[in-house]
C-alpha cells in the first residue's frame, strides 16, 4: 500500500505476529483482552507524545530572543521599500552642523522638469521645458528657495552670496554606471578591485567594502559636474554583486565631517540596495574551461541564472513558510530559527522587489534571455548597462514589461572594441526615445573618463537626441532609476542641494564647471575658469536638424550656402564667404565662390544640389596612431592584425580595407590614416606605419596608400616591460640598435639585399629620411628619450658631419612637463589621448583640465611653441575628431583659431612626419554647421580615390 508523502501509515497495515500454537478458548480470551489493554496504551502514549509535541519547543534551548529577532525581521522581509521623499523635509541628512547657508544669485537656471500644466505627452516632446532666470538659496544641505529676487537682507547673516553672472546652472550630473574607488586611477594590482572573480556567481560581495576613498579619480570626476555616481562591481561575473550610489564629497577639503566610506553614502538611510549582473562575453571567456567548469558559452550562463535564482526562491519560500507559521502558532512554538543564508539572502532580497537590478547585456540573445529569467523567477530589473542593440527591440522590451520597461545605460558612441559591441548605432538614444524608452548616459570609469560623461549626453542630442531628454539622461532619469528621484536631479525646494554652474552651455563642446556644491556645500576653494566668451542660452532648448544619413555617390554636384572655407587659398570663397558655392566636377573642386558659369551648366544637367546653413569646407582629418585598417573588431584575433614585442612588421602588409570602423571614418570626414602594428596590446607600436586612403577596397586600387612607410615605431610605456623586462633596458636596445644604424658606413654599401629588415629602416632614420615616432607617456621615458636623441645626433654628426633624427612622441600625458625642452629639441607631439585621466602610473601626473587645473596638456605644449597633433587612443573615436578639435579650440582661452584647431587634425600631422599634406581639390569634406561643435553634419566627402563624392542627403 501507498503513503502520501510524510505520512505514517495507518495502524490498521501493522502486521499481527504469525502463531503457530493453538490456543485454547480461554486462553485466547485472556490474550486478547491483554492485547486490547496493550493498544490502549500504545494509543495513549501515541496520543500524549502527539500531545505534547507542539510544546517540545518551549522546552528546547533555542534563544527566545534570537526567535523574536527572527519574528521582526519576517516584517521587513515582506516590505517594499518607497522612494525616499524629498520635498517636505526640513534638512538633508547629510547635511553637516555649521555650514552656512549659500544664495546663488543671477543664474540662468534648468529646472528639470517642464511648465506646472504640461500634459505628459508635450512634456515628453520637450514642450514646457525652459532656462530660466532665477536665483537659487540652498540651506540645510537642501535646494530652500527657487526663485526671482531672493533678498539677501531677508536672509541669516552669516549667508555666503555667490553670483552666477548669468550663467547656467543644472542640478549635479548623475553617473550611472561607475567602478570609480573600486577600479582606481592610476591603475594597479593592489589598487584594483573591480571583480571577485574567486567564482562566477557572487551576490554577496559588495562593491563598498572594496572603495577607495582616496581615489583622485573622484575629484576628477567631481570636476565634470558629476556629484552624484552608482558604483557597481566590475562585469566579469554573471552575478557581481552589490553596488552603492556615492556622492563625490570626500573628508574635511569636501565639507565632511569624517573621511569615510559609508560618508559617501548618497542616501545614507540605505532605502534602495542596488546589483549588479551581466550577460555575454565576459563571464564565459573569465570563467569557462571546456571540460571542467563554465559557462563556457551563453547557454551555459543562462543556466548560472538561473541556478542562482533558484536558489533564492527556495530560501525565499522557506523563510517565508517560517514566518507563517510564527504568526500562526506563535514564536515561542517555534523549534528552529529562520533559514538565512548569507550567499543567497541579496538573490532573495533581488526576488522580493527590495534591490534595483542593473543588468550589463549588449546583444538580443542576452535582453531576451534575462527577460526570460525575470518572467520565470518574477522580479523586476532597472536599467540594461551597455544595452547596444536595445534599439532594435524596443517593442520586446514594452512588451516584457508594460508601462515599466527598463532604461538604457549606454555610451554615445563606444563600440567595435569586442564582438558583442560590433553592432551598435550613434542614433540609439533617439530611436529608444522615440519609442517610449528611456536613454541614460554612462561613462563605465574608467573605460570612458566619468569627468566628461555630460558630454556623452552631448553627442547624444548631436546625433537626434531631444535637447531636454539629453540632459534629463544625465540628471532625471538616472535619479528616477535609482529610486532617488524625489531628491537628486532637479533644482527645485526640497531637493539635495546638488548644483552645478557652467560656464558655457552644459552640452556643448568643452563645458566645464565654474563650481559645484553637493549638499549645499562648495567643492572648490579656488576654482580654475576659463576666459571663455559668454552666449545666453535661448529661453526654449535648442534643436538639431534632421540626420542626413543616407550616403549617395556623385561625380558632379553643386553644395551652396558655404559661409567657411578652410582649404587652400585658391579655394577660398573671397568676398561671397557667407553664401558661397562650392562646385564639383569628376570628384574635384572646380570652383568655391558665386560660380555662376557652373550653376548654370549644372542646371541644364540636372546636377544634384544639395543647399545648407552655415556649410563648412574643410581639408578632411587624418588619424595618426591607431589601429584603423589593422583591426575591425578590438578583442577578436582573427580580425587584427596582431603583433609582438619580438616582431618588427611593416602596416603595409597587414592592411585590411573595407571594414566597419573605416567606413564610418570616411562617413564622419576621415578620409586619411595612418597605423602602425602592434607592440603588445592596443595604443601601442612596433614597426612601420602605413598611409591610407580609408574610402579605398583594397591595397591596389590607385591612390588607396599615399604613403608605404610614414616612420618608425617603437613603444616605451608601461608595456615595454614586456618585451625588454625594464624600461631602462627598451631605452637602452633603442639607443644601440640608432647608434649602430648611425656608425654603419654608407659609402661602403648603398643597397641591401632586403631593404624592409628593421636595420634598413633604422638607416633611414638615422639618415634623416624617416621619423622616429615613440609611443611613451611618462615624463621621465621622455626625457630619457631626449637623451639619447642628443646620443644619436652627435654620432651621426661625427660619422657624416651634419644631420640628426626627427623625433616624434606619440600619447604624452605628461609631455606637457617638458614643453620647453621639446621645443628646443624640435620633437613634435601627437597627443592620443588629447585629455588623460592618469589611467596609468605613466600618466599620474597629466593635466585634467578645469576646474581642477589650468590647461591641458595641449595648452602647454602649444604655448611653448611645440608641434602638436591630436590622435585617438581608440578606434571608436573616429567619429569624434572634429569634436576633439572643438575642444582644444574651446578651451583654449582664445590661443587657437578655428583653423588653429583643424590644423590638429590634419595638416599638423603631415608637418610633424614630413609628409605632404592632401590635394585640397580631390581630397574634403563639407560640414552643415561648425565641424568643432556639437551638431554639425557631414554632407559631403572626398575621399580622394576614384571620380566621385560621396553625399549624405
Amino acid at each position: 500500500m501507498e503513503y502520501g508523502k510524510g505520512e505514517l501509515p495507518p495502524y490498521s497495515a501493522v502486521v499481527a505476529p504469525d502463531r503457530r500454537r493453538r490456543w485454547s478458548a480461554r486462553r485466547s480470551r485472556s490474550v486478547k483482552l491483554f492485547a486490547l489493554a496493550c493498544l490502549v496504551f500504545i494509543v495513549y502514549a501515541q496520543w500524549r507524545q502527539v500531545e505534547s509535541r507542539p510544546k517540545r519547543s518551549s522546552e528546547s534551548r533555542l534563544s527566545i530572543e534570537k526567535l523574536n529577532e527572527d519574528a521582526r525581521a519576517c516584517s521587513k522581509l515582506r516590505s517594499k521599500p518607497q522612494d525616499p521623499i524629498g520635498p517636505g523635509r526640513e534638512r538633508n541628512a547629510r547635511y553637516v552642523d555649521g555650514h552656512k547657508p549659500t544664495l546663488i544669485k543671477n543664474a540662468t537656471i534648468w529646472i528639470g522638469e517642464p511648465a506646472e500644466g504640461t500634459s505628459t505627452e508635450d512634456a515628453r516632446a520637450g514642450k514646457g521645458f525652459s532656462w530660466i532666470h532665477a536665483d537659487v538659496l540652498l540651506e540645510y544641505g537642501l535646494i530652500k528657495e527657487v526663485r526671482k529676487g531672493i533678498d539677501a537682507s531677508s536672509l541669516s547673516s552669516d549667508t555666503l552670496i555667490w553670483d552666477a553672472k548669468g550663467r547656467q546652472l543644472t542640478s549635479g550630473i548623475i553617473d550611472m554606471h561607475s567602478h570609480a574607488g573600486v577600479d582606481s586611477l592610476p591603475g594597479l594590482v593592489g589598487n584594483d578591485d573591480t571583480n571577485e572573480m574567486g567564482s562566477n556567481i557572487t551576490p554577496y560581495v559588495r562593491s563598498i567594502d572594496g572603495l577607495n576613498i582616496f581615489d583622485h579619480q573622484i575629484q576628477v570626476i567631481k570636476s565634470g559636474g558629476v556629484t552624484t555616481s552608482l558604483v557597481l562591481p566590475g562585469s566579469s561575473n554573471n552575478i557581481g554583486g552589490e553596488a552603492f550610489v556615492i556622492k563625490h564629497a570626500v573628508g574635511a577639503l569636501d565639507g565632511r565631517n569624517e573621511t569615510s566610506i559609508a560618508d559617501l553614502l548618497a542616501d545614507p538611510d540605505r532605502t534602495w540596495r542596488y546589483i549588479k549582473m551581466a550577460c555575454g562575453e565576459n563571464s564565459k571567456r573569465t570563467y569557462g574551461l571546456v571540460g571542467e567548469h563554465g559557462p563556457t558559452s551563453r547557454l551555459g550562463e543562462s543556466w548560472e541564472f538561473r541556478h542562482a535564482f533558484e536558489q533564492a526562491a527556495k530560501l525565499l519560500q522557506a523563510q517565508d513558510d517560517w514566518c507563517t507559521e510564527a504568526e500562526s502558532v506563535g514564536v515561542e512554538q517555534m523549534n528552529r530559527y529562520l533559514p538565512q543564508d548569507l550567499k543567497w539572502e541579496t538573490l532573495v532580497a533581488v526576488l522580493r522587489g527590495q534591490v534595483h537590478v542593473n543588468t550589463h547585456c549588449y546583444t538580443v540573445p542576452d535582453l531576451e534571455a534575462f527577460v526570460d529569467h525575470t518572467n520565470e523567477f518574477k522580479f523586476p530589473i532597472r536599467a540594461f548597462h551597455h544595452a547596444h542593440q536595445t534599439f532594435l527591440v524596443p517593442e520586446i522590451l514594452k512588451r516584457a514589461y508594460g508601462d515599466t520597461p527598463p532604461a538604457s545605460a549606454l555610451f554615445a558612441d563606444n563600440m567595435w572594441y569586442k564582438a558583442e559591441a560590433y553592432i551598435g548605432s550613434e542614433y540609439a538614444g533617439k530611436i529608444l526615445y522615440e519609442n517610449g524608452l528611456t536613454p541614460i548616459y554612462v561613462s563605465d570609469n574608467p573605460v570612458l573618463n566619468a569627468q566628461h560623461v555630460v558630454f556623452e549626453a552631448a553627442k547624444a542630442f548631436g546625433y537626434g537626441l531631444p535637447y531636454h531628454a539629453a540632459l534629463a539622461a544625465v540628471t532625471t532619469a538616472p535619479a528616477e532609476r535609482l529610486g532617488l528621484g524625489q531628491r537628486l536631479g532637479k533644482v527645485k525646494p526640497g531637493f539635495d542641494a546638488d548644483i552645478v554652474v557652467w560656464d558655457s552651455d552644459p552640452l556643448s563642446v568643452g563645458a566645464a564647471p565654474v563650481q559645484v556644491w553637493i549638499d549645499g556645500t562648495a567643492q572648490f576653494d579656488d576654482p580654475v575658469e576659463l576666459k571663455k566668451p559668454f552666449t545666453a542660452p535661448p529661453n526654449t532648448p535648442p534643436e538639431i536638424s534632421a540626420v542626413a544619413d543616407e550616403a549617395v555617390l556623385a561625380s558632379d554636384l553643386i553644395l551652396t550656402g558655404v559661409s567657411n572655407s578652410f582649404l587652400s587659398p585658391e579655394f577660398q570663397p573671397g568676398s561671397y564667404g557667407q553664401n558661397s558655392t562650392v562646385a564639383i566636377s569628376r570628384g574635384r573642386i572646380i570652383c568655391v565662390g558665386v560660380c555662376e558659369a557652373e550653376l548654370e551648366t549644372a542646371s541644364k544637367l540636372g546636377t544634384r544640389t544639395v543647399s545648407l546653413q552655415n556649410g563648412y569646407l574643410t581639408r578632411p582629418f587624418t588619424v595618426f596612431g591607431s589601429l584603423l585598417g589593422l583591426n575591425a573588431i578590438d578583442a577578436e584575433q582573427d580580425t587584427d592584425n596582431g603583433g609582438s614585442p619580438d616582431v618588427f612588421s611593416r602596416g603595409i602588409d597587414g592592411l585590411a580595407f573595407e571594414t566597419k570602423k573605416l567606413r564610418y571614418a570616411a562617413k564622419y570626414g576621415v578620409t586619411r590614416a595612418i597605423s602602425a602594428p602592434k607592440y603588445s596590446g592596443q595604443g601601442t607600436h612596433q614597426g612601420t606605419s602605413v598611409g591610407f586612403r580609408t574610402a579605398a577596397k583594397h591595397s591596389l586600387e590607385e591612390g588607396a596608400i599615399f604613403a608605404d612607410d610614414v616612420a618608425v615605431h617603437y613603444t616605451l610605456d608601461l608595456s615595454a616591460k614586456r618585451g625588454s623586462t625594464s624600461v631602462s633596458n627598451a631605452v637602452n636596445s633603442l639607443r644601440h640598435k640608432l647608434l649602430e644604424a648611425a656608425a654603419a658606413d654608407i659609402s661602403a654599401n648603398t643597397t641591401t639585399p632586403d631593404p624592409y629588415t628593421e636595420a634598413a629602416f633604422l638607416a633611414k632614420v638615422v639618415s634623416g629620411s624617416l621619423p622616429l615616432a615613440v609611443t611613451v607617456h611618462s615624463a621621465d621615458a621622455i626625457a630619457a628619450l631626449l637623451k639619447v636623441k642628443k646620443t644619436v645626433d652627435n654620432a651621426i654628426t661625427s660619422s657624416r658631419g651634419n644631420g640628426g633624427i626627427s623625433l616624434v612622441i606619440i600619447g604624452g600625458a605628461e609631455s606637457f612637463l617638458l614643453a620647453d625642452e621639446l621645443a628646443a629639441a624640435n620633437v613634435g607631439v601627437v597627443l592620443s589621448p588629447l585629455l588623460s585621466y592618469r589611467q596609468g602610473w605613466d600618466q599620474r601626473r597629466a593635466l585634467t583640465g578645469a576646474p581642477l587645473t589650468n590647461g591641458t596638456a595641449v595648452d602647454r605644449l602649444v604655448a611653448a611653441g611645440v608641434r602638436v597633433a591630436v590622435g585617438i587612443e581608440e578606434d571608436w573615436l573616429v567619429r569624434d575628431v572634429g569634436l576633439l578639435a572643438g575642444i582644444a579650440y574651446k578651451n583654449s582661452q582664445g590661443e587657437l583659431s578655428e583653423k588653429d584647431a583643424l590644423d590638429l587634425v590634419s595638416d599638423n600631422v603631415y608637418e610633424i612626419l614630413g609628409l605632404d599634406g592632401s590635394d585640397d581639390a580631390r581630397e574634403f569634406v563639407v560640414f552643415e554647421g561648425n565641424p568643432l561643435e556639437i551638431g554639425s553634419r557631414v554632407r559631403a566627402v572626398g575621399g580622394g580615390v576614384g571620380d566621385e563624392v560621396t553625399v549624405f542627403v
